[in-house]
């Protein structure tokens, strides 16, 4: 995807500056779930993690694609831990804010 031109800025990441803003917008996303067990917690976490943020990118994207928009800045995250005690799994849910952007038209 290194062809693809950036259309979702993270934090301390701008926006192109001829992007004008057009709404804020939320989305939600999870991960995939894993046993819940302790064992290798750490390296399920880190799996959990890495899963979310694609699918919130990929949310986001299809969002801006949705609301005709062409960047998002994701200001905001909120990210839980989820349980399912009797199937046994656990997986992470977040909740992104992000500010739409459209580009400018073209100035004759």
């Amino acid at each position: 995807d290194d062809d693809k031109p950036k259309t979702v800025f993270w934090h301390r990441e701008l926006p192109p500056l001829e992007a004008d803003l057009v709404a804020e917008q939320t989305v939600e996303a999870t991960s995939n779930r894993v046993p819940g067990t302790l064992a290798h917690r750490d390296e399920l976490w880190d799996q959990c993690y890495r899963e979310l943020m694609q699918n919130a990118e990929s949310r986001i994207a299809q969002e801006m694609t949705r609301l005709g928009g062409h960047f998002a800045h994701v200001h905001d995250e909120a990210i839980d831990p989820r349980h399912d005690d009797v199937a046994g799994e656990a997986w992470l849910h977040g909740r992104f804010n992000f500010m739409l952007y459209r580009r400018q038209p073209a100035s004759f």
